[in-house]
């Protein structure tokens, strides 16, 4: 009898750990998609992601470079003061979507071309995403709403 309990209390403990390990299995699979990582404009140029990888990149748009073309397309270049990266995006862009102002945008990197099909920046005139804050300051160009 207590040979069968062993063989018993064995056999569950078998089938528990096969269904955690296929469970887990099936979240990362369903995941594989949603999850995107932030890079900042320097990390890009340090060590480009291929074109398969899909990621986030964030910055304020540079200063002299929105340039809008047929219908919604749209390119400009995104720094955090260490480097930039040429944008291209076709769409709507969000109302307060402006140079020198911080965005992130989601897509891949293409033939050295962030090719966007997400854009977001700030919805009210004081928010910056917090991956955009601590990538500027790494740069040490980062400045606090209405300080200097």
């Amino acid at each position: 009898m207590k040979g069968l309990k062993k063989k018993r209390r064995i056999q569950v403990i078998v089938v528990a750990a096969l269904a955690l390990v296929l469970s887990t299995a099936l979240i990362g699979y369903a995941m594989r998609d949603g999850i995107n990582f932030f890079i900042a404009p320097t990390q890009v140029a340090e060590n480009p992601p291929g074109p398969e990888e899909v990621f986030r990149i964030g910055g304020l748009v540079e200063p002299g470079t929105l340039i809008r073309g047929q219908g919604e397309t749209v390119s400009f270049r995104v720094t955090d003061g260490g480097a930039s990266v040429p944008v291209t995006y076709k769409g709507v862009l969000p109302d307060l979507f402006n140079e020198g102002e911080g965005m992130v945008g989601t897509g891949r990197l293409i033939e050295g071309v962030f090719q966007a099909h997400e854009i977001l920046a700030r919805h009210d005139e004081t928010y910056m995403p917090k991956e955009v804050i601590d990538a500027l300051k790494e740069q040490g160009i980062y400045q606090e709403p209405g300080g200097a």
